[in-house]
């Protein structure tokens, strides 16, 4: 019985501390997308601001910033818009065109 109490508390102990390292390496509920995405998010506002009057495709963007145009990628970066879109940053003037909201 002392022995089964041992390896008990035992791996309780090691599971208090999975919990703290997992605790730390994941981000908590309304923490900030992680930086590869947060300047994926930026080069694409940057390029908005740079032209507000002009309209973009998903494709288009990522021959101006120099992204890859792989269509995995690009749909990544259509979901981004559609966000920035339900956010107000952007608008759409037709189907699949996005422009910077005046």
């Amino acid at each position: 019985m002392t022995a089964a109490l041992a390896e008990a508390e035992a791996r309780l102990a090691d599971l208090a501390t999975a919990r703290k390292v997992i605790t730390e390496l994941a981000p908590a509920p309304g923490a900030p997308e992680p930086p590869e995405t947060n300047s994926a998010y930026q080069a694409i506002v940057n390029a908005f601001n740079e032209h507000p009057d002009r309209e973009f495709r998903a494709r288009e963007l990522h021959e101006l910033l120099g992204m890859p145009t792989d269509e995995a990628l690009i749909n990544v970066t259509r979901a981004r818009l559609a966000r920035l879109l339900r956010q107000g940053f952007l608008t759409q003037p037709g189907r699949g065109r996005y422009q910077k909201r005046t």
